[in-house]
């Protein structure tokens, strides 16, 4: 049993508990397994590497160009493959959609990794 249970790194509270091997929040549900200097433990302490299309590794703040044409709901026309996007922002999305950007003519959006290649 851990003397210090640390709070969690999701939400911060202080009152987790132990069960089992896991470490768990009684706010929020977040379980992790505790490292030995009492840090979370689910990382393992490696940030996580999103590559587009190509292999390139992508992080905030790049300019990406979409590979293959998309369709947009709601939308007559998709976004045409050759379109740049500046400025984009890495996301731990829903489905694989892990890009949050915004497209001139489309507004704020999210995107595949697999779809673009940075530029």
């Amino acid at each position: 049993m851990i003397e210090n249970l640390p709070p969690c790194p999701k939400c911060a509270c202080e009152y987790t508990y132990e069960m089992n091997a896991l470490v768990v929040c009684p706010e929020c549900g977040h379980e992790w397994v505790p490292a030995e200097n009492g840090t979370e433990g689910d990382g393992g302490g490696q940030e996580r590497v999103i590559k587009d299309a190509v292999g390139n590794v992508l992080s905030d703040g790049d300019t990406v160009t979409v590979v293959k044409a998309l369709k947009v709901k709601g939308s007559p026309s998709g976004i045409k493959a050759g379109t740049k996007v500046r400025n984009i922002r890495l996301i731990d999305g829903v489905d694989g959609h892990d890009i949050d950007c915004r497209i001139d003519g489309f507004g704020a959006m999210q995107l595949k990794s697999s779809v673009v290649k940075k530029a």
